[in-house]
């Protein structure tokens, strides 16, 4: 972690761009020591744009990345557990924490609206059963199914209101025991945040601002008093959009010093692709925006 207790991690999108683009921007950031994390989106397709439009899957390409890198923790921040079976989520990530040497973030959410035709329904992804307390449901027992996985050594039964598995199992297990960190985002429904309070090693919040993260996070505090969770063993993640410019650089700055105040101890920054090149928004973010904070916290 870095100074004050703050760490750092970028975001790249996969829409539009190609393989190399975003490996020359992971390999950028996997040089600068500012960044501890790097992450991808999990989006069949891009928002606002057409179903065909070009965007590499999520998980195939973080395995090659992962490959490429060697220092970066790294994930899919907010993995759909709509669109993959847990069991193959799980083997998945086990199998990234292998090629990595031990270095994923299993970053996972509940997924979008059942009813939303979007990429779930589009890909054979679990549809739910309609209601937002179905997926929330299912996020909690893809969890227990994922743990289980990473460190039961016999082949075993689930049977859940959401998923049912005979002779589950995953070899190898993933390098860090007992499995890799779990990143759950998550928003402020009492459902959401009691998963996160039982299950989350970091909490990705969706607040829009530091008063709705503090507000979120007083929430999560009283789940956490219920079960007997000391809430200072849940990192609390936010994810930032950092627009170009020096005036964009200014306002993510403050933002970050804000969200940081009001109780975040990890951010994402996605940076601007509009900067000359997108490979070089890797460097652009270290010098404008988190070197500047860090210099600031002292």
């Amino acid at each position: 972690m870095t100074r004050a207790g703050l760490s750092f991690g970028i975001e790249t999108s996969q829409a539009a761009l190609g393989y190399r683009e975003i490996l020359s921007t992971w390999q950028e950031a996997d040089s600068l020591s500012v960044f501890e994390q790097a992450f991808l989106p999990d989006r069949s397709a891009p928002p606002s744009h057409p179903a065909r439009a070009r965007e590499l899957e999520a998980w195939t390409l973080l395995g090659a990345l992962s490959a490429r890198t060697s220092r970066l923790r790294l994930g899919v921040i907010g993995s759909d557990n709509r669109l993959r079976p847990p069991a193959v989520l799980a083997k998945l990530a086990a199998t990234v924490d292998v090629v990595s040497g031990g270095r994923l973030v299993f970053g996972v959410r509940a997924g979008g609206d059942p009813g939303a035709g979007g990429p779930g329904e589009r890909h054979g992804g679990e549809p739910g059963e309609g209601a937002a307390g179905d997926v929330v449901g299912a996020l909690a027992e893809a969890l227990v199914i994922a743990r289980r996985m990473w460190t039961e050594p016999e082949p075993f039964d689930f049977d859940g209101r959401f998923y049912r598995l005979r002779g589950a199992v995953c070899e190898p297990k993933p390098l860090q025991r007992p499995g890799p960190t779990v990143l759950v985002c998550a928003g402020a429904g009492q459902a959401e945040l009691q998963i996160v309070a039982e299950q989350a090693d970091v909490w990705c919040c969706p607040a829009s601002s530091p008063t709705a993260l503090a507000r979120m996070g007083a929430a999560l505090e009283e789940r956490c008093a219920e079960i007997g969770r000391d809430p200072e063993t849940i990192a609390r993640c936010v994810r930032l959009a950092v627009s170009g410019g020096r005036d964009g650089a200014k306002r993510a700055r403050e933002r970050v010093l804000a969200f940081a105040s009001a109780g975040a101890t990890k951010v994402v920054l996605a940076g601007p692709s509009g900067q000359a090149r997108w490979r070089s928004s890797a460097s652009w973010l270290a010098e404008e925006v988190v070197q500047p904070v860090l210099d600031r916290l002292g």
